[in-house]
């Protein structure tokens, strides 16, 4: 008869990301969650059966909370397109001003995992690819609805004005951990703002 589980899987794998997210995959060590998780190398071992299949789960939950919270600001029909698009920007610029320790954010798992696993790790790259293709596909349809609406008056490609949008967000991420502040983050922001609108 097998042993049950006596600790919450759920809560191991929200300390396991949350590692990972500060460490990223590789500067992240068994004994590193074991202290994040409070679990043993077995137990760790028995649930997750390794460190590389644990990351891909910490990932796809990352992934998973981190794009359903954008999907839920673009798909707001109570505000206009372009008011959505700016909500979404006040959300990685106020995300990423409580991430951040001493002066430098963690920044997003999502693109941590492109810099650091992306080209040589396939199944990260599978799990990334996923999610930017729901990100851009959704930041797309809000563009094209806006520029049918008028409330964004750039006439370029809607799908090329997502792909910006979404490296804009990334560059941002990228800056807060550089050590970029709240001005600097909002005045990105504000000149993404102005391409949707010139």
């Amino acid at each position: 008869m097998a042993r049950p589980r006596l600790f919450d899987e759920d809560r191991a794998l929200e300390a396991a990301m949350r590692t990972f997210w500060a460490n990223g995959y590789e500067a992240t060590s068994t004994q590193d969650l074991c202290e994040a998780t409070g679990l043993g190398r077995s137990s760790i071992y028995n649930t997750f059966s390794s460190k590389h299949d644990l990351f891909i789960r910490a990932l796809v939950r990352y992934v998973e909370t981190t794009t359903a919270n954008q999907l839920e600001i673009l798909d707001d029909a109570g505000h206009s397109e372009l008011e959505r698009i700016r909500a979404l920007f006040g959300v990685v610029v106020d995300s990423e001003l409580e991430n951040q320790r001493d002066g430098r954010s963690v920044g997003c798992l999502t693109v941590n995992t492109v810099v650091e696993l992306a080209g040589r790790d396939a199944e990260a790259a599978q799990v990334l690819d996923r999610d930017a293709e729901r990100r851009l596909n959704s930041l797309r349809m809000v563009i094209e609805a806006g520029q049918r609406s008028g409330s964004i008056t750039s006439t370029r490609d809607a799908a090329a004005l997502a792909a910006y949008v979404n490296a804009v967000i990334g560059g941002m991420r990228i800056a807060s951990q550089a050590g970029a502040g709240q001005a600097v983050l909002s005045s990105i922001a504000e000149a993404a703002m102005d391409a949707l609108t010139c």
